[in-house]
């Protein structure tokens, strides 16, 4: 039996606060007959790669029946300005900032190797309900068979919305396909899945900007307490999803970002250096605390 669809919205959304940075809260999954790792995610509405590496030990095509899989959807907010839609490259993850002080958090689908999502800042150019799919040359020479156009519909990759960005060839549209969200699939768009595109594209408007950011580690606070959240970087995502070990990869280096992360608190906060490097060397892409107590910050 497929994991059962979640009757509960699983999108995160939480206020912005400047000194709280965390969002959301992990859920657990018990596995039942005939589950895979895939259809948890999707139903779940979480990525593929974020699952697996959130369950290392956790077989992703037959989990043992009764085992917890944890749902990763708490998430430390990437380093960037909250405002419009922020993207995470290297957790596979869109953060839309909206104006009423809420952010939400969704998983997404970027461009494979060799055809990156570019990094960077550009703003929402166009919406589209129901676009043709017009097949640019470089995927036209992959598959001659396809048409010049293809229309709205069950075959159009687009899904039923798009939206254009100041990146000529690059867009944030949903999928025909969603089990292609939360990996490297692309051809360097971003895929949403159906339902969170919809979200999206309902509550930007032209001129929305967008960041783009690469940060597999990331560093906030949440009520004076510091939190450290390691993900793959994009080359190791590929290993998670062709079933390799991250054994052999070294952890991407955390200091900087801790660094970064404490800011003006550094003559404050007392650091867990066991915890940071355990998390550093897990990947596993949940928020762990490495702050031993609890520190007043100076702005509170």
């Amino acid at each position: 039996m497929p994991a059962a669809r979640v009757d509960a919205a699983p999108v995160d959304a939480a206020p912005v606060d400047a000194r709280n940075d965390l969002i959301g809260r992990n859920r657990l999954h018990i596995v039942r007959p005939g589950d895979t790792l895939v259809d948890i995610a999707v139903a779940y509405r979480v990525g593929f790669v974020e699952l697996a590496a959130a369950n290392p030990a956790v077989d992703r095509w037959l989990p043992r029946p009764g085992t917890e899989v944890v749902i990763p959807q708490e998430h430390i907010l990437p380093a960037a300005p909250r405002r419009g839609i922020v993207i995470n490259l290297a957790e596979l993850r869109l953060y839309h900032f909206g104006k009423d002080g809420e952010v939400a958090s969704m998983p997404i689908g970027i461009g494979s190797e060799g055809l990156e999502t570019p990094d960077g800042e550009t703003t929402i150019t166009g919406k589209r309900k129901n676009p043709t799919w017009w097949p640019p040359p470089s995927i036209r020479a992959e598959k001659p068979e396809l048409p010049k156009a293809v229309p709205p519909g069950p075959d159009n990759p687009l899904g039923d919305y798009a939206l254009e960005l100041g990146w000529p060839l690059y867009r944030i549209h949903g999928t025909n396909l969603p089990y292609g969200v939360g990996r490297r699939v692309s051809h360097g768009c971003i895929r949403m899945y159906p339902a969170d595109i919809e979200t999206v594209f309902n509550s930007v408007r032209i001129g929305t900007p967008v960041t783009v950011v690469d940060q597999p580690v990331k560093v906030g606070w949440q009520e004076g307490r510091l939190f450290l959240e390691a993900h793959p970087t994009q080359r190791q995502a590929d290993e998670i999803e062709a079933g390799r070990s991250l054994a052999d990869w070294p952890p991407t280096d955390p200091i900087e970002a801790i660094r970064a992360g404490v800011g003006d608190a550094a003559g404050y906060v007392r650091i867990d250096w066991t915890e940071v490097r355990r998390i550093a060397e897990a990947r596993e892409g949940v928020p762990g605390l490495i702050s031993i107590g609890s520190v007043r910050l100076p702005s509170e």
